[in-house]
């Protein structure tokens, strides 16, 4: 279906695409992915033609329409609906055409291509998109200049996603969605029938949708059949290898200069030395597999503080005298992993802002530990970092009272050590900045974290990284954001926010999926709210549980450090036996058997600190059900 040819791009003179060469399968739905800063949005404008390549070819069928999103939103007078009908233009065209021609011959003509496009079904499919993208039929109607950009950017994925082109190219289109739209957006991609080229940094996004994957790194494009997870297995196993053959291209090159040093002041041995010093100069070096050491998270952990952090009781929030939620009655413990759910417009935003003490209840009672410290992370934080101060000056201010080393060391527990943390921020990218907004806000080492589309600018990597650095965390964490994967792996209570209050939601994620989709009602309707129990006999159940949930988590992380220790050491120990010139001194010392004798028993210790591990997890997770 599309086929680029050495493609090559210079920017600011600087080579960002290198010769990059894919070809796409017809029909297929295909994830371009690669760390941030890589190029994939300038790869999607030099296929779109809005940007020109200094090199190379892009190819596709005859007579192919290509969809793609533009940075600038739809507006004016025009409503969302109109604004989706409109994009299909053909359709508008013959439907403008036949109300204005007079010839009969031309008036058949076009009534049958309206039959054969079915132009008829539109207005229920554009109706359709607008639903799942979260315009409900009143909004459908409202002139485009009453909604937010985020929302006007809704309209135009919309817009494209029903001008149904014969390639689909979608860049980070869940940016502007919540979870539910997300879901719907999902649906939609698996069934499109025609070839999908999409941009995502969201796990469970790409392999949910995506049957290949296109990986960019480096200037180069490589083609993976499968999803993401898919992906992930083969890099590991081409990682290996690469690893593998620079290791043995090392030990010929130094058995290679060896013989040139020993040889070739000797009559009888130079010529040979001469050939092995242009085999020598002839070995291109094998290119290591390109890892970013600066993808950094570490929360520090705070001091502990008695149970609850906060409570509400009947308490209400809004705008103006206006009440956004009402009826909140809500417990947050320090080791609450809690994930707020619901559509965009329902009020989370307004809720984590209540927790945050930066809105006062409008009536009811919220009590919070005077001790606590909260740290909110929000987009408008990253936004608003000053792009001409580097990370250094934007910590020096917040840490006024700390020294040098103490800045410093808070900036090296996100990624900011040596020259990055005296690079202007106008010169970061977009998951960097995202960083420094993280480390600005954990400075003082809060007790609840209240994170509010964290990824947006986070590349697959440096999810799961954050994600990591949330589980090793010892505070509270509330959540909230679109990437399932993210919420799947760091919450283990669901608050759902709808209907004007906070309710806790009793079901898991998936089931709250299965609601918004309505795909079956039977398995929805496991998530409807638990029996209900005395508050007193609840309130003692979910002290119970916490303890013992407190508990187990630390039984998991001393497991999991064990582990990590026990891994190095083992791997070590491979390293005396099979390479015994780099061993440390004290495995150096060591004879063959008793190096296989101390592996064995590494091997016993770390089969007990994984099966350590999987029963406090697995207890965890009972008390989570």
């Amino acid at each position: 279906m599309l086929n680029l040819t050495d493609i090559t791009v210079r920017l600011g003179g600087r080579t960002i695409i290198d010769g990059a060469t894919a070809s796409l399968p017809p029909r297929g739905r295909v994830g371009l992915i690669g760390r941030n800063g890589a190029g994939k949005s300038t790869l999607l404008k030099v296929v779109a033609g809005m940007l020109e390549a200094d090199g190379g070819s892009v190819d596709m069928p005859r007579g192919s329409r290509l969809g793609y999103i533009e940075q600038e939103t739809p507006g004016g007078d025009a409503t969302p609906f109109e604004t989706v009908l409109a994009a299909d233009t053909e359709r508008a065209a013959l439907m403008v055409e036949s109300e204005t021609s007079d010839d009969p011959y031309r008036l058949a003509e076009i009534h049958e291509r309206l039959i054969t496009i079915e132009a008829h079904s539109a207005p229920a499919r554009a109706a359709r998109i607008l639903d799942g993208l979260g315009f409900d039929e009143t909004a459908q109607h409202q002139p485009l200049e009453s909604f937010s950009g985020g929302w006007r950017m809704r309209v135009a994925l919309a817009a494209l996603l029903f001008s149904a082109p014969d390639l689909l190219m979608l860049d980070e289109p869940s940016n502007h969605l919540d979870l539910e739209a997300v879901m719907w957006l999902e649906d939609f991609l698996k069934s499109y029938p025609a070839t999908i080229l999409l941009v995502s940094h969201e796990r469970d996004f790409l392999n949910n949708v995506v049957n290949n994957i296109l990986h960019l790194s480096a200037g180069k494009l490589t083609l993976y059949p499968g999803g993401y997870d898919a992906f992930e297995r083969q890099r590991a196993e081409r990682q290996a290898q690469i690893a593998s053959a620079k290791a043995k291209q090392q030990a010929v090159r130094a058995r290679l200069q060896d013989f040139v040093a020993r040889n070739s002041a000797r009559a009888s041995t130079a010529r040979q030395a001469q050939s092995r010093a242009k085999a020598l100069a002839r070995m291109q070096p094998i290119a290591e597999q390109i890892d970013d050491p600066s993808l950094s998270f570490d929360f520090p952990d705070p001091k502990e503080l008695r149970p609850p952090l906060i409570t509400l009781d009947m308490a209400s929030v809004g705008y103006d005298d206006t009440p956004v939620l009402q009826r909140l009655n809500l417990r947050l413990d320090p080791d609450d992993r809690i994930a707020l759910l619901g559509r965009n417009g329902n009020g989370k935003t307004t809720l984590a802002r209540l927790l945050a003490a930066q809105l006062l209840p409008m009536s009811g009672e919220m009590n919070a530990s005077g001790k606590m410290r909260v740290g909110y992370f929000t987009q408008y934080q990253v936004e608003e970092l000053d792009h001409s101060e580097t990370p250094l000056q934007h910590m020096t201010v917040q840490m006024p009272d700390a020294n040098q080393s103490a800045v410093r060391a808070q900036l090296g527990r996100f990624g900011f050590s040596g020259s990055k943390a005296t690079t202007e921020v106008g010169k970061l990218s977009g998951g960097e900045r995202a960083r420094l907004a993280l480390a600005l806000i954990t400075r003082d080492a809060p007790h609840m974290l209240i994170l509010d589309e964290p990824t947006n600018h986070l590349d697959v990597d440096a999810r799961e990284a954050l994600v990591q650095a949330l589980n090793a965390y010892s505070g509270a964490v509330l959540i909230i954001s679109h990437d399932k994967h993210m919420l799947e792996m760091t919450a283990d209570r669901l608050v759902l926010v709808d209907d004007g209050t906070a309710k806790e939601f009793g079901g898991t994620i998936e089931d709250y999926i299965a609601l918004v989709l309505a795909k079956d009602p039977a398995e929805s309707r496991s998530a409807k709210p638990r029996e209900k129990v005395s508050k007193k006999d609840a309130r003692k159940a979910a002290a119970e549980a916490r303890e013992r949930s407190q508990a187990l988590r630390k039984r998991a992380r001393t497991a999991e450090t064990a582990l990590t220790k026990l891994t190095a050491t083992r791997t070590a120990i491979d390293q005396a036996m099979f390479d015994p010139d780099n061993a440390t001194p004290t495995l150096a010392s060591l004879t063959m058997s008793e190096l296989m004798m101390q592996r064995a028993e590494i091997e016993t210790q770390i089969e007990a600190a994984e099966l350590e591990w999987l029963e406090a997890s697995e207890a965890l997770e009972g008390i989570a059900a």
